[in-house]
């Protein structure tokens, strides 16, 4: 599979966020996108996702644009915000229910990715008593309900403790082996240590750059 992200851009009033962001991607690799708060990263996960309309531009999965196949987009891609769309009077068992059909959740739990991420440690917990880091593995094992062969992350190892980081990145790295696409939002080292490329938002634009580990060095290119 080959995603192609061209062109995309979009404005709120008389502010231009995203003018050409352009970038592309195959089965198998993870990108970055890193950039300045409030340069439109996470704008351009929602615009992917389907949740917000571009202004202009297309993304391609396989030569067909998602940004106008509603259909294939919703089989194409996942999408895990920077907040939790839980369900906090619900458990963990019963929001998974909400996506999954029963014999696949058994399935998934007994020995899939929701066992990897670890879930069946909380599936019992009702969403408002749980840590952040439960929150975002079970976020992450909803949007994987349809085994999406692209998954949009937004920060998803934010806050968390180096224990659940390191789970949610072993899983990000079977994702990728088993061939998944995924665009990764973050400013996380961990996180980078994922990506096969990244790029900056730079001017509503996409700027490729090659995260050499100094931290120092990301801060001075985001700012």
């Amino acid at each position: 599979m080959v995603i192609d992200i061209e062109n995309i851009s979009k404005k709120y009033g008389k502010r231009q966020v995203l003018t050409d962001v352009t970038f592309s991607a195959k089965s198998g690799e993870c990108i970055g996108i890193i950039g300045a708060n409030g340069c439109g990263k996470s704008t351009l996960l929602s615009i992917l996702a389907g949740v917000q309309r571009a202004d202009g531009g297309k993304f391609l999965c396989d030569g067909k644009d998602l940004l106008t196949r509603d259909d294939l987009r919703n089989r194409a891609v996942g999408y895990v915000p920077q907040g939790t769309p839980l369900l906090d009077e619900l458990n963990a068992y019963d929001n998974l229910f909400l996506w999954y059909d029963k014999a696949t959740l058994e399935k998934e739990l007994a020995g899939g990715m929701l066992d990897t991420l670890g879930i069946n440690e909380f599936l019992k917990v009702r969403v408002s008593r749980m840590s952040g880091g439960m929150k975002k593995r079970l976020s992450i094992g909803c949007a994987l309900a349809h085994y999406p062969p692209v998954l949009l992350l937004d920060e998803p190892m934010s806050a968390l403790d180096i224990a659940c980081k390191q789970k949610i990145k072993d899983y990000l790295k079977e994702y990728k082996t088993k061939g998944g696409i995924l665009i990764l939002v973050t400013h996380d080292t961990l996180e980078l240590e994922l990506c096969d490329r990244c790029y900056i938002i730079k001017d509503g634009k996409t700027v490729p750059f090659k995260f050499s580990g100094d931290t120092e060095e990301l801060v001075r290119e985001i700012s």
